[in-house]
């Protein structure tokens, strides 16, 4: 899973590697067995912090400092008693909107292999942490945090396996698209969350390469 951090931020995990996207490394290198332990457990560490922070808004890419200070909230009476790709414990979105994007994210999935999830917002009303275990989190998933808190309502975490298909200037180019505070508040939050998700999925479908999601649509 990469975490977005606010520019000139870094860091890696396994199912993460640090973004305002993610990095990925190669080496002709074979790892030794204990560096692999040590990578795991590292890795292991550093989604559980990451979804404790970046979820409720901990870690973004809207370039704020004051997110890290920020403490992580696991609050599962949050959830829906039923699976939903989207969460919206902020009412930014309506019941018809929901399921437009729960559809959406379907075909998403059916059509890429890639998870996408929505979670709208206000931190500290969230579940946080408790998001990771409802939505099986791994390195095929995004998720989508829909937060104003701090100005930009955009925020992601992008799985491994994406980064590596998805130029890391990508989300930061749709964060500074539709996440901007100019952009929500004259269109709303509803508009924002949409045109985000339409953005991910046109990305998600262009074939890989040189200059695959080079716009955001």
């Amino acid at each position: 899973m990469a975490f977005l951090l606010p520019p000139c931020s870094s860091s890696t995990s396994q199912t993460t590697s640090t973004i305002t996207s993610s990095s990925n490394l190669s080496s002709t290198l074979t790892p030794s067995k204990s560096s692999n332990d040590w990578i795991s457990k590292f890795r292991s560490k550093s989604l559980s912090f990451a979804l404790s922070g970046a979820l409720t808004l901990g870690l973004s890419l809207s370039g704020v400092g004051a997110a890290h200070a920020l403490v992580g909230v696991n609050k599962p009476e949050l959830l829906p008693k039923e699976f939903s790709p989207v969460i919206d414990v902020a009412g930014f979105l309506s019941d018809g909107q929901e399921k437009r994007l729960a559809q959406e994210i379907a075909n998403i999935e059916k059509d890429t292999g890639f998870k996408l999830r929505v979670l709208a917002q206000n931190y500290p009303d969230t579940p946080g942490l408790a998001i990771k275990d409802f939505w099986q989190v791994d390195d095929r998933t995004i998720v989508f945090v829909a937060d104003p808190t701090f100005g930009n309502i955009l925020n992601f975490n992008v799985g491994a396996l994406i980064d590596l298909d998805v130029p890391r200037s990508f989300w930061s180019r749709l964060a500074g698209k539709y996440g901007n505070m100019f952009y929500w508040k004259e269109k709303g939050e509803d508009v924002s969350i949409e045109a985000a998700v339409t953005a991910i999925s046109s990305c998600l479908r262009e074939p890989v390469g040189s200059d695959n999601c080079s716009e955001v649509r």
